[in-house]
């Protein structure tokens, strides 16, 4: 028994072609939810269903439950939301002051003499809470990788995923992990610790969220003649709900051929805005690349922020717009998009790919991310594809994501894996053990979310499997409750001997310790922490059957 809510926004969809559902938690209470879930009250569900071709009656059991389960989440994160920034920013403040410091005694002791440090958001030594929980940044370098990257013919070499390819995984995940960092954190520990070279940082513009709440940093092996440039893209926040409603989000957006996408994460990429869905026709539609068509979305932008400009809301690592300046627009492919895309991680990075793999002739580019990163990452590429952005994809070395959500369904899947299989795999989706975020958005009968690509599992001991998809691939499998609740209670464990059992280099920090004992109420949460996912890549071995 299937129903049409918001027919009005289909009709304004052009030729029909693209459809879309909105799943929205701000207009819509508890009770409305209960009404369209136990008795089909459309009014109801029009509340928080946009453009929906789905009734109470084409769900089943298990997808009521768990849409109730998710709205009952996203609206407990709303309302807490402003009280979870406040508190992120303290405690991020507190351990600034305890690291430098030198922790407890020794910030006792400044007090005492009168020289405390206060930490400064935004400067070199200001470690966000993701760098506290691992504050691992030096590379787990090979010499057979260290030889091979600066080889003239690194470029043109096909990659194959083996073992002694592991140090391009682990240069991915702490380049994925350093995106939670400042712009001068990332730089530092780029041009001093692996002696290669920061090219930017980006602070880009969501205009859904209506402020800059997606970074990106790219580097390349080094300045000139470069063989590698890495795009790494930042994941979820621990103290943002507004990146965990998006990884809690279910609306979609659906591409004639291509398949339905996770709306938030395209708007997250600057690629639309659910408050006017043609948008995402706009941006996506390879006809409308490369054309002004969006000065008038430039304009509502830069009228909503109280801007005359709509340059002002994106900002690079310098804090300026890497457009802003006429000579250097004139005459480059680029000058035909208007200001709105500039401002936006994707055409953002795409611009300043394009200008790299110019300049650089022989080399290749990986992109990476961990969490709501890690959806971006594999984004990115899938975009390239549907914008024809040939000379681009034949450059891409690989796609490696670490905790990513799932970004859309299973034609979508299919659709990439074409692009990304053939001649060798090129896309690399690490998930370890009961980490929550790869089981979202859910996959089952009524959203149909999939994984695609290559799935590289790691289980509590490090042992790792190829497989099509995760276990317990919804988390809340009543048959791996008790089975997760006692692994936390093995990682809490463990947690404290790894220092002793594998080297300095794997003790845990006290603020990572915390984490684990939070995760014995909620074991999802704490396995997504980037601390496991470096003990896996570092430490893992292949399942031997």
């Amino acid at each position: 028994m299937a129903h049409d809510i918001g027919k009005d926004d289909d009709a304004r969809m052009g030729s029909g072609d693209f459809s879309f559902l909105i799943v929205s938690h701000e207009e819509c209470g508890i009770w409305d939810l209960f009404k369209f879930l136990m008795f089909n009250d459309q009014h109801s569900g029009a509340k928080f269903l946009k453009s929906c071709r789905l009734g109470r009656g084409d769900m089943f059991e298990e997808e009521v439950l768990g849409m109730l389960l998710v709205m009952v989440r996203r609206k407990i994160i709303k309302v807490f939301g402003k009280p979870m920034e406040w508190f992120g920013y303290l405690v991020e403040f507190i351990l600034n002051l305890l690291s430098l410091n030198g922790n407890f005694l020794g910030l006792l002791c400044r007090i005492l003499h009168g020289n405390v440090v206060m930490p400064k958001r935004d400067s070199e030594t200001f470690i966000s809470a993701i760098g506290h929980l691992d504050g691992r940044v030096d590379l787990f370098k090979t010499e057979s990788f260290s030889k091979e990257i600066s080889e003239p013919d690194f470029g043109k070499k096909i990659w194959q995923f083996e073992m002694g390819n592991r140090a391009l995984m682990d240069m991915c995940m702490i380049a994925s992990k350093l995106a939670y960092e400042n712009a001068k954190v990332v730089r530092n520990v780029v041009d001093l610790h692996w002696k290669m070279h920061f090219v930017d940082f980006y602070n880009c513009w969501n205009d859904y969220q209506k402020e800059r709440s997606t970074q990106v940093f790219m580097m390349c092996d080094k300045p000139k003649d470069a063989n590698l440039i890495l795009v790494s893209f930042r994941g979820t926040e621990p103290f943002d709900p507004d990146d965990w409603i998006t990884d809690f989000d279910y609306s979609w957006y659906e591409i004639p051929k291509l398949g339905k996408v996770h709306m938030g994460f395209l708007e997250a990429l600057g690629l639309g805005n659910r408050a006017n869905a043609t948008t995402f026709h706009e941006h996506l539609l390879v006809k409308n690349v490369g054309h002004s068509n969006l000065n008038g979305l430039d304009a509502r932008v830069a009228s909503s922020k109280g801007h005359h400009s709509s340059v002002s809301l994106f900002s690079n690592s310098n804090g300026s717009s890497p457009s802003s300046d006429p000579e250097q627009q004139s005459g480059s492919e680029e000058e035909l998009i208007p200001v709105m895309k500039e401002m936006t991680a994707y055409y953002a990075v795409r611009s300043k790919l394009k200008d790299l793999l110019k300049e650089h002739k022989n080399a290749k580019f990986v992109v990476t991310g961990h969490s709501l990163g890690g959806a971006l990452a594999i984004l990115f590429p899938t975009v390239l594809v549907l914008h024809e952005e040939e000379a681009l994809m034949q450059r891409l070395l690989g796609v490696y994501t670490y905790g990513q959500p799932r970004v859309g369904n299973r034609q979508l899947g299919r659709y990439m894996e074409a692009h990304l299989e053939h001649p060798v795999s090129k896309y690399f989706r690490v998930v370890y053990c009961n980490d929550l975020v790869p089981r979202l958005p859910y996959d089952d009968k009524t959203f149909l979310y999939k994984h695609f690509g290559i799935c590289l599992y790691y289980n509590s001991l490090y042992v790792e499997q190829n497989v099509n998809e995760e276990p317990n691939r919804n988390y809340f499998g009543l048959r791996y409750l008790i089975p997760a609740y006692a692994n936390a209670v093995w990682e809490l464990l463990r947690s404290v001997t790894m220092g002793y059992v594998y080297g300095p280099d794997y003790k845990e920090s006290w603020e990572s310790t915390l984490l684990r004992i939070v995760g014995l109420g909620m074991p999802g949460l704490s396995a997504h922490s980037p601390v496991d996912y470096v003990n896996s890549i570092r430490l893992g071995r292949m399942r031997s059957d």
